[in-house]
Order: C-alpha cells, then structure tokens, then sequence
C-alpha cells in the first residue's frame, strides 16, 4: 500500500511537471511572439497577443489600454528599436496565469527623442480561450549596472 502511494505521487509530481514545462514553453513563445509584434507593430498580431482587458504602464508612469497601445505602435508613436532580456523568470501561481519577471535593457524611440532603459518588470499572461494572451505589464526604471 506504502508503495503504491509513493508511486502515485510520483506519477501526479511528473503530470503536474510536464504540465508546467509546456505551459511554461507556451508562455514563452507567446512572450517572444509579443516582443516580434511590438519591434514590427502589426496590428492583426498585436491584437491577437493582447487580452482585451490589456493594462500596460510604462516606467514613465503612462498606462495604456489594449487599444491606446496598439495605436501608439502601429502610428509609430513609440517604436521600441531593441528589446532584450538580461533575466526573465517565471511563475505559475494559479491555474491559466503566468507571471513573468526580470531585468530587460531596451531601446525605445518616442516623441520626445531616444531612450535607453534597464527595466524592473512584471508581467502578466492569462490563458484565454487555449491561448497564453498578455494581460498586464508594470515596469520602473533601473540603473544600467543594477543587479535584481
């Protein structure tokens, strides 16, 4: 009985593993899908990467909607010319969300001129309807050296 009680947990710890590890290469994909979309705005991807209920705050205190986003890209508003990440971790903290945070150096071109920024970050991925759809980011500003 022992043994097979061991052998059950085992078997629900490898699931609920192997579960993790595709949610987590879905995630990922959908994350390298969004940064793809934002360098190249295509409106068509933006909005399919985006939840409708998509709140995005800058560092510079701005927040952006799913529509207002999707319009600053598209109309060239903000054009993000180099997006990275120095580290990037991520957490499943309840069934269908994603959260994901860590360091990332980008380049950002605006109206009031080029930016080069190290940003703190969370982010937020929600899966809705079978698809990892970006639902929320809230980033600071870092110094260029600093460590997380």
């Amino acid at each position: 009985m022992k043994t097979q009680l061991v052998l059950i947990l085992s078997l629900f710890s490898f699931l609920l593993h192997a579960e993790e590890n595709a949610a987590l290469s879905a995630v990922k994909a959908a994350d390298a899908a969004r940064i793809a979309a934002m360098t190249s705005p295509d409106a068509a991807k933006l909005d399919a990467i985006f939840s409708d209920e998509l709140r995005y705050a800058h560092s510079s205190g701005v927040v952006d909607s799913k529509a207002s986003m999707i319009e600053s890209l598209v109309q060239g508003k903000t054009k993000y010319l180099s997006y990275r990440y120095d580290e990037q971790n991520f957490t499943f903290p309840a069934p269908g969300i994603a959260l994901m945070t860590g360091r990332a150096p980008l380049k950002v071109s605006t109206p009031d001129g080029e930016l080069d920024l190290t940003l703190g970050f969370l982010a937020v991925w929600r899966l809705e309807n079978g698809q990892w759809r970006f639902l929320a980011w809230q980033s600071c500003k870092l110094p260029a050296n600093a460590k997380q």
